[in-house]
């Protein structure tokens, strides 16, 4: 009646043996770490630099436990977070500010376990330590490129409606007007008939007549409505960029989210390099490719101005060359970019995809212009914090330079490579940007914290505290209440958080504090299922059945209530998780995983033990 068939033991033997072993890399903790990268690409962490940080440390008498050389970043490894705390400081203040010095927590997991795939569980922000970001979006930014991007619509318009116009430019905000784009006209007619071919043309834009020393101007500007609509487009679609950007950076469960109508929280826990997250995560890079004009003189253009339909524009080195005022295609047709090598050259070059319309313009272009000179045109927004009278002043400064210029020697379209980067990093890096998107306006990191890992060590240590009291507290209740039962509920437990931290290993989760206090609320609700069997084979020897038949209804007849109170719990996790942000999604992930480990374990383990120590002998009285 009470026996299992050995495939039910063997399937117990095994997930134990397998929950040990993925179990087994956490007990190996991390170790304070203090990371040194290069903060400026003209720097580099080499052995000259090496050698001087290792000599420094041995005359500050600092221990180190071991070094070594990481994807160009040195990692010093030490004992405790007191000594990794004065090298941090040692190193910081030697170095100078051309290199990046960083704390970090880095697995001491032996390589056998390495080998076999077997890792730690990611901590969060909160127990691991990294950074914080707040990020304020520049929505002038925003509705100034919409604005700029009507101009060249509105010209096609025009003319292709045979409307007569003398000039049309964006005209920033002044005089108690919006800002828009403004165009002057020579009569009222063709004014009018513009005011109304706009009119049908665009529901997001309105016109307003304006009289300015006789010359006629028509001022079109966004509706509130566009406007509204534009800066919440461009808060999600910088959501959602910096989201990739993150994932590319390689960071476990970060958190990005929105705060208040124009500012973004982004947390990396545990980031490696927190000086390039700053970097990329706050970086507006693109690129725009255009035809040189190669007809006019760049020298003359400097003189007399460029001619109509043409740009200054200046490569690398500050020598001037003229292109062609339209573009063939940008940042935002780039569907894919990777970095890597030209094959003639060997320097480095991005390798870029674009979707079916850009790709359709490029061959258009190169099919019409072969052998002549196209360029690449690298854009990016810096942001530039200067103190004046006191107080931090942020401004953007947007730097426009010529890359690469070559010529067309065939046609091509959807797949092609750039080439004129300085240098390997420089193109991983835009490859990155350009996969990720582009950002819809600037941001501007206006607060930065740094949650150190000694900060972190004492919320764990708080935090498995509380595991431990809660777990102790549970087994000192089962076996005085329950006695042999009870001590077989214990093992079950102990197999239960066995079980819950491979889960979370194998499945590389993260771990917050609020996750912790998932699994102290599954230590107490795993007993749960444990206490109604328990309590149902009581009731079955009260009402005079044998302890076998006993042992079997109390199983049997208790699984369906035991089910029901988990699915619905369950189920509540599920809602949690995917409605929830952040800490609540970490409280949610373990919670989940803990109400399927202790179904496992409170119905299938202790059954088996059971089974084990009653079921082939006659048995006259229960230890319960």
């Amino acid at each position: 009646m009470n026996q299992y068939p050995l495939w039910k033991y063997l399937l117990i033997i095994f997930v134990m043996i397998i929950s040990v072993f993925y179990a087994l890399p956490n007990i190996y903790g991390k170790e304070p770490a203090v990371q040194v990268s290069a903060a400026k690409r003209e720097f580099n962490v080499d052995q000259k630099l090496i050698a001087e940080i290792e000599t420094l440390l041995k005359d500050k008498k600092i221990e180190v436990k071991r070094m070594g050389l990481v994807n160009n970043r040195l990692v010093l490894n030490f004992a405790d977070t007191d000594v990794q705390l004065v090298a941090k400081d040692t190193i910081e203040a030697a170095i100078g500010p051309n290199y990046a010095v960083a704390l970090n927590l880095v697995p001491a997991t032996p390589e056998w376990l390495n080998a076999m795939n077997a890792l730690p569980m990611y901590l969060g922000l909160d127990l691991r330590g990294g950074v914080h970001f707040l990020m304020e979006v520049d929505m002038d930014s925003a509705i100034r490129t919409k604005e700029e991007r009507y101009v060249s619509t509105l010209r096609t318009l025009l003319r292709g409606e045979k409307i007569r116009y003398l000039t049309i430019a964006r005209r920033p905000s002044r005089d108690d007007l919006p800002s828009g784009v403004e165009i002057r006209f020579r009569d009222v007619d063709m004014r009018d008939k513009a005011r109304n071919v706009i009119r049908d043309a665009d529901d997001d834009l309105e016109s307003r007549d304006i009289d300015r020393g006789g010359d006629l101007f028509l001022l079109v500007s966004l509706k509130v409505k566009a406007i509204r609509d534009t800066k919440r487009f461009a808060l999600q679609q910088n959501i959602t960029t910096l989201r990739n950007r993150v994932n590319e950076l390689g960071v476990a469960e970060p958190i990005i989210q929105q705060q208040g109508s124009d500012r973004i929280v982004v947390q990396l826990p545990g980031i490696q390099d927190p000086a390039r997250a700053r970097d990329i995560l706050g970086k507006t890079a693109t690129l725009e490719y255009r035809m040189v004009d190669y007809e006019h003189d760049a020298q003359e253009a400097l003189k007399r101005g460029a001619p109509a339909g043409s740009k200054i524009y200046y490569d690398r080195q500050g020598k001037p060359i003229l292109l062609k005022k339209q573009v063939i295609v940008t940042g935002d047709q780039i569907t894919d970019a990777s970095s890597g090598f030209d094959q003639q050259t060997g320097s480095p070059a991005v390798f870029v995809s674009l979707d079916s319309k850009g790709g359709r313009k490029m061959g258009k272009t190169t099919r019409a212009n072969l052998n002549k000179p196209m360029a690449v045109v690298f854009i990016e927004t810096r942001t530039e914090v200067k103190v004046v009278d006191g107080k931090t002043v942020r401004t953007q400064r947007k730097i426009e330079e010529v890359i690469n210029v070559a010529n067309i020697r065939g046609e091509f379209s959807n797949r092609f490579q750039t080439s004129g980067l300085d240098n390997t990093e420089e193109a991983s890096d835009l490859a990155l940007l350009l996969r990720a998107g582009a950002l819809a306006a600037p941001v501007t990191i206006v607060e930065e914290r740094t949650v150190g890992p000694s900060l972190g060590k004492d919320n764990i240590d708080q935090g498995f505290l509380s595991v431990q009291i809660g777990f102790v507290m549970v087994l000192i209740f089962m076996a005085v209440y329950y006695r042999a039962f009870g001590m077989i509920a214990n093992l079950a437990l102990l197999l239960n958080l066995v079980l819950i931290v491979a889960v979370l290993s194998m499945l590389q989760a993260t771990l917050t504090l609020p996750g912790i206090a998932g699994i102290v609320l599954t230590v107490g609700m795993a007993v749960d299922a444990n206490v109604l069997i328990f309590e149902r084979i009581r009731e079955e020897i009260r009402n005079g059945n044998t302890p076998q038949a006993s042992i079997s209804a109390g199983y049997d007849k208790a699984l369906g209530t035991i089910a029901d109170a988990n699915v619905t719990t369950f189920i509540a996790a599920i809602v949690l998780f995917a409605f929830g942000t952040g800490s609540i999604k970490g409280f949610a992930i373990t919670l989940s995983i803990g109400i399927v480990t202790s179904m496992f374990t409170a119905i299938m383990g202790t059954r088996a033990v059971v089974n084990l120590i009653y079921g082939k002998r006659r048995v006259s009285k229960l230890s319960i």
